[in-house]
């Protein structure tokens, strides 16, 4: 089975070195390139390729902002973000918004091949140093508040939605909600969906 790309980048070097990459490999298609966030939404939507290969930092619209409104319009592609920055405030909106994966533009060839036919699985793909940093700040103990989507993943949860409900409900993959869930835990200091409905109710973080 062939995978089909869209490249979204705002250097042309690098997207043409992602062509040559993926064009020189066999099960790949490269159908088209995007300098900016909003060209990257306009030709996913015209192109349904199976991944879009994301920078996060462009001009204008951002990758963050592209791989929201991606989710928003419900298309099928899956986001790998391909970025030279690993930073918390730029790996975790980035999979808040629904992006399955994220990869540092450092990553071997091979890396990336697995990396894209992973993520056109629907698996989530996390580079090892994003991993550990966000093992790590699930790990920490954790006095932080919930943010406004896990308070709104947890109402739904209270509410007995599923995973795929509660994705379809507020446009965002299953594997986010999932990642959702897992930091409302850590910050709860709870193991599983009951348990965190029960503190987040005592604590008065969700609806009556």
């Amino acid at each position: 089975m062939t995978i089909t790309l869209l490249i979204a980048d705002d250097h042309p070097i690098v997207r043409d070195g992602l062509r040559g990459i993926f064009t020189g490999e066999r099960g790949f298609e490269v159908l088209g390139e995007a300098a900016h966030g909003a060209e990257a939404v306009t030709l996913a939507e015209a192109l349904k390729p199976d991944v879009v290969l994301m920078d996060l930092r462009m001009p204008g619209t951002d990758g963050v902002a592209a791989i929201t409104e991606l989710a928003r319009l419900g298309n099928p592609a899956r986001v790998l973000v391909l970025t030279t920055y690993d930073t918390d405030s730029d790996v975790l909106p980035a999979i808040e918004a629904g992006a399955t994966g994220y990869l540092l533009k450092d990553s071997p060839r091979e890396e990336l091949f697995r990396a894209v036919r992973a993520a056109a699985r629907g698996e989530a793909v996390l580079s090892p140093a994003v991993a550990s940093r966000i093992m790590g700040q699930m790990r920490a103990p954790a006095q932080e508040p919930l943010s406004q989507r896990e308070i709104e993943v947890l109402n739904l949860v209270a509410r007995g939605s599923t995973n795929k409900e509660a994705a379809k409900k507020l446009f965002i993959s299953e594997a986010t909600v999932k990642t959702h869930l897992l930091h409302a835990y850590a910050k709860l200091g709870v193991k599983d969906r009951a348990a965190a409905v029960a503190v987040a109710f005592e604590r008065g973080l969700l609806g009556s």
